[in-house]
């Protein structure tokens, strides 16, 4: 284990490698993997890692990565890495119509940020694009990425959401993630399309996540807002690696799993972990609450294997990230937000 994340490169290096589940699962597995929506804050890493996987496997693949990619130097990068790339706006029906067929489709696309006076397009982006791209890719088996924020709050010492449960989703963006559940199982039923939905609840990296937003706060001197008193985190090449795996697992029905953190982590506890580390005070703001948005990762755990990467590392990395200066996207999670406006 690494002492200290140099620079980005370094990073991305560290978030894209493969786990020995993710070269067997890609080295597996028929056909070439499409990455739907790759220019976020995962999909650069997760095809980075399936490109690895099956170098690694001995395999012939073609990855390819589909954006916008209004990121300046992101699709030089992925083609870089060996990933072919493909500009589209996915919901224009004719440029999703000339995609490439692939075997295997992660989708990764969604709208989060700026839901709060734009939701005809978080719904349009969420829910409708769904089916769309069910219909396109009729004869492949996908994997859906959705959001622990379906579950609702729970009390933190329940242990978290199961897949099981019944979800209570508050706000917009939650209840959009739904309606993408939804309308992704109707068609995969309908067209017996195997699916695997994959449940996200916090990835963190250097750049980006709760464990940032909570270390910046610190080293600012700005307060640190309690009312989210618990969350869930789990290192973003860990929930890289388990999204990619659970192609093996896609279903009709689909297969549902939580990827999450093994641990309940307190917010207060964090910020005075990261002051020690850091040499700062920190100052506090909101009421603590008895419930939590939280999800149990143990069924994950469980096919995919623990974690590999503990919070106290990340916190570790994090914390000298942050005083060096470090890049980071600044998009702030706002996870602290108990009524799911985002």
């Amino acid at each position: 284990m690494v002492e200290r994340i140099r620079d980005t490169r370094q990073l991305e290096e560290m978030l894209s490698e493969p786990t020995e589940g993710v070269i067997r699962t890609v080295g597996e597995i028929e056909g070439d993997i499409t990455v739907l929506g790759a220019g976020g804050k995962m999909g650069p890493t997760l095809a980075r890692m399936v490109r690895r996987a099956a170098d690694e496997a001995g395999v012939k693949k073609r990855v390819i990565a589909v954006a916008r990619f209004s990121a300046e130097g992101l699709e030089r990068k992925l083609n870089e890495w060996g990933i072919e790339t493909i500009k589209c706006d996915l919901l224009d029906k004719r440029e999703l119509g000339r995609l490439p067929e692939t075997h295997n489709v992660i989708f990764m696309a969604g709208m989060k940020f700026g839901v709060t006076g734009n939701e005809p397009l978080t719904w349009a982006m969420n829910s409708y694009l769904p089916g769309m791209v069910c219909q396109r890719y009729r004869t492949s088996r996908i994997v859906a990425f959705s959001s622990g924020n379906i579950y609702g709050l729970v009390p933190a010492t329940g242990g978290g959401s199961l897949e099981g449960d019944e979800p209570r989703p508050a706000g917009e963006y939650a209840m959009s993630c739904l309606g993408r559940e939804r309308i992704f199982t109707y068609f995969a039923q309908e067209m017996r399309i195997p699916l695997a939905i994959v449940r996200l609840n916090y990835a963190v990296e250097m750049r980006y996540g709760v464990l940032l937003d909570i270390a910046r706060r610190v080293w600012e001197g700005r307060p640190v807002d309690v009312s989210m008193a618990n969350v869930n985190v789990i290192w973003q090449g860990d929930a890289n690696a388990m999204a990619i795996e659970a192609l093996m697992y896609a279903s009709v029905p689909p297969f549902v799993v939580n990827v999450a953190g093994p641990e309940m982590l307190s917010v207060r506890r964090i910020a005075e972990t990261f002051g020690r580390m850091m040499g700062k005070s920190v100052l506090f703001s909101g009421f603590e609450s008895d419930s939590s948005l939280l999800s149990s990762g143990q069924l994950g755990h469980r096919l995919f294997g623990y974690p590999r990467i503990p919070v106290a590392q990340v916190m570790q990395w994090l914390a000298q990230w942050v005083q060096e200066g470090g890049q980071m996207l600044d998009r702030p999670t706002h996870f602290e937000n108990r009524e799911g406006r985002f």
